[in-house]
């Protein structure tokens, strides 16, 4: 791919990041993906402290090649996860769910690589002035926590990519080679990549989480509580629940009493499919297997290739 930015910035191979997932993107799946020339993130915000330590002393004995951390700002403990990621020398963080200027600048002192993700121009302008190497443009199709924009990354990409001057991965919806192409097309430098690595061997969520990922059709996800924080997840029980207090006018209160506790950790890592909030992207439909991570990276870059010489012949 020449002298791509991203693969540059990271010192890996090809410019693909495996999402930061919770309750998926452990220390197998983020050395797997590294192993075999991308960029593994762990997961950090479904992690202890000290289960994130584990986590990277595991990743760093399975791996020789560069791999990140993905921390969600909204952690309650984030300054002890911060702590473990400056102790143990790991170099990328992901940063997300918060303003990029409360860490970027400790981050950046400490040696670290820093990239936060974003749903609109205006959070990447703000990332840009922050001083992040890059950020993560993530539209409305991505699984898990989401814009209030809607904004889809077919308009989102090329909309940040006309503003900033650093490098962009894109995020959302991208699960196959054809689609990273379409991505890199509209201004891309790389890509980052959830939904499809979530339903690998190695992603550390339940096998029932996984195999309602490859059930999924076109239209079986939605994004919901938006007065809370945004989220797209499949359409179960749980998911009827909340519409159902929506209908009858629930509060921001009621709402947060129904979500409860550990609604994610119930579903995509415990297995409770009914119970659970099923966090995934709208891709999911275009997800048919669940195969090792080192397959899904092989298919990425063939299906890549084969995109672009179709491409070349117009």
């Amino acid at each position: 791919m020449g002298q791509n930015k991203i693969a540059t910035l990271f010192g890996i191979q090809y410019p693909i990041v495996q999402g930061g997932m919770i309750w998926a993107s452990g220390w197998r799946l983020a050395s797997a993906v590294s192993n075999t020339g991308g960029l593994g993130l762990l997961g950090a915000g479904s992690m202890y402290p000290e289960v994130l330590r584990e986590h990277i002393e595991k990743c760093k004995k399975a791996t020789d090649k560069p791999f990140g951390v993905n921390v969600p700002m909204l952690y309650p403990d984030i300054e002890k996860l911060m702590e473990i990621i400056v102790d143990h020398d790991v170099k990328i963080v992901f940063t997300s769910a918060g303003n990029p200027k409360t860490w970027t600048d400790f981050l950046k002192s400490k040696g670290i690589t820093v990239v936060h993700v974003v749903s609109s121009v205006k959070f990447a302008l703000k990332a840009q002035d922050a001083g992040v190497d890059a950020v993560v443009a993530e539209g409305f199709e991505a699984g898990g926590h989401n814009g209030r924009d809607e904004t889809t990354t077919m308009v989102l990409i090329p909309s940040v990519k006309e503003q900033i001057k650093i490098p962009l991965i894109a995020a959302g919806g991208i699960a196959t080679g054809r689609a990273m192409l379409a991505a890199m097309v509209l201004g891309a430098d790389g890509v980052q990549i959830g939904s499809r690595f979530a339903a690998s061997d190695e992603g550390s969520s339940h096998i029932r989480f996984k195999e309602q990922i490859v059930a999924a059709k076109e239209g079986d996800t939605h994004l919901t509580l938006k007065e809370l924080a945004p989220v797209r997840m499949l359409k179960n029980k749980f998911y009827h629940e909340v519409q159902e207090a929506y209908a009858k006018g629930a509060s921001v209160e009621e709402l947060k009493q129904l979500l409860g506790r550990a609604r994610a950790k119930k579903g995509m890592f415990e297995g409770n499919l009914d119970e659970g909030e099923l966090e995934i992207g709208q891709v999911s439909g275009l997800i048919h297997d669940i195969k090792p991570a080192s397959q899904i990276m092989t298919d990425l870059l063939t299906e890549f290739d084969l995109a672009k010489k179709e491409v070349g012949r117009f």
